[in-house]
């Protein structure tokens, strides 16, 4: 069983360290480091998914619900996953004194799964939903996700990881609060 469980550790070393490799192609670009920096930090907290509640709730003709429905599910999110699934993991996040040309907050959790990642699938699918503005909802989630590689905040199994947990609870979101 150890020898099983090293060899899945270095497989998960390898594929963090060859995404790494490939945002290493991006980094230092003024577009890709301002995109991404901004959505690391429009993430944070879930922001952008509460601001874009709001403005699927005010295109539904002030739909009050959908904005309360998209608070109360990052809100959930965050405490589930940044208190409760991290704790679980306490992986060590890559190290932070590196060159970065942009400032982002220092995270006080663990890096295992991506919080980020989690809020943005979740939140994607859950505004997806009856919505056929649903493909930038999904670009959206794509960048704010992978933002976290690129700020070299997150390893890339963390984000998946994170996204795999997003799926998950967007159907629970769903099936909670489904849209009117």
């Amino acid at each position: 069983m150890t020898a099983l469980l090293r060899d899945a550790r270095r497989g998960v070393a390898r594929f963090d360290l060859a995404v790494d490799r490939g945002f290493d192609r991006l980094r230092g670009g003024v577009v890709a480091d301002r995109v991404f920096y901004a959505a690391s930090e429009l993430g944070d907290f879930g922001l952008i998914w509460v601001i874009l509640g709001v403005v699927k709730g005010l295109r539904r003709d002030g739909d009050v619900v959908t904005a309360a429905r998209m608070t109360v599910a990052m809100g959930a999110e965050s405490v589930l996953v940044n208190g409760v699934v991290k704790s679980f993991f306490r992986r060590t996040r890559p190290p932070w004194e590196v060159d970065r040309p942009l400032q982002v907050r220092r995270p006080l959790t663990s890096s295992f799964p991506s919080g980020h990642a989690s809020s943005a699938v979740s939140a994607a699918m859950m505004l997806s939903e009856d919505d056929n503005l649903w493909p930038l909802y999904v670009a959206i989630a794509a960048v704010v996700a992978t933002s976290r590689i690129h700020v070299k905040i997150h390893h890339a199994s963390d984000v998946a990881a994170g996204a795999v947990l997003g799926v998950g609870l967007g159907l629970i979101g769903r099936r909670l609060a489904p849209t009117r």
